[in-house]
């Protein structure tokens, strides 16, 4: 029997950019260059071209681009369609089509004092934390386990060089002043992935607090916990 071949997206981290005919949100395929510099300078990792740690840092930040961008999901090369759902800390799965209407950042964090993804739809995430952090790199820190079942630690890293402005639970616009200080959360992610590695199932597991005590760092600790389970923010790596 012939091993499948290994796909583009797990081989590059921009594959999925050169699909120029897919319907991007914005016309045409996103720009990272700035968040790949921000990436290449502070990872504190080193994968070899070709190995498993790198494979799965390119497949997710080809997801990552795809569940950001790309707004009809048949274009989406990186998942198994028919079969994909996506958790967080054990919460209900969710499907492609939910994260394509609430957007990345919606379908990861929970309602806090400082959010409320009920009240910031696709667009107004977005803009609250690309506009405080520019250039969210990602990159995998340790992988324990390799396909089917892919268990991996993973890191996202950005500078908070604007305001952080947003919504939250209580329906109140909220204002933090930029720190210009380091904004970086860790989390674990089990992807189970089909015979031609695409994700069938993401299961990622992190503090969801975490990214907000860091913007609001001098009141950490009135930063509110979150009510529900909810779940880094993907985007922008």
């Amino acid at each position: 029997m012939t091993a499948p071949s290994v796909p583009d997206y797990m081989l590059d981290p921009d594959a999925v950019m050169k699909d120029v005919n897919a319907a991007w949100r914005f016309k045409t395929p996103p720009d990272y260059s700035k968040t790949r510099a921000v990436y290449r300078e502070g990872k504190t990792m080193n994968h070899t071209p070709g190995s498993l740690e790198d494979m799965v840092e390119n497949l997710v930040k080809n997801w990552e681009v795809e569940a950001s961008f790309k707004t009809d999901l048949a274009d989406w090369r990186t998942i198994d369609r028919e079969n994909y759902v996506f958790s967080v800390n054990g919460g209900p799965p969710q499907t492609g089509e939910h994260m394509l209407k609430v957007g990345t950042y919606n379908a990861l964090i929970a309602p806090n004092s400082l959010y409320d993804p009920e009240r910031m739809d696709f667009s107004a995430s977005h803009k609250t934390f690309k506009r405080m952090m520019p250039t969210f790199a990602w990159e995998v820190l340790q992988v324990y386990s390799g396909p089917p079942v892919v268990a991996f630690k993973w890191r996202h890293w950005d500078q908070m060089t604007n305001d952080y402005v947003g919504t939250n639970e209580s329906g109140e616009e909220v204002r933090v002043k930029a720190h210009n200080g380091m904004i970086d959360i860790q989390g674990v992610t089990v992807a189970k992935l089909n015979s031609e590695f695409k994700i069938q199932t993401l299961e990622t597991f992190f503090d969801p607090m975490e990214m907000f005590r860091q913007i609001n760092r001098e009141n950490a600790s009135t930063v509110a916990a979150a009510a529900a389970s909810g779940c880094p923010v993907a985007g922008g790596q």
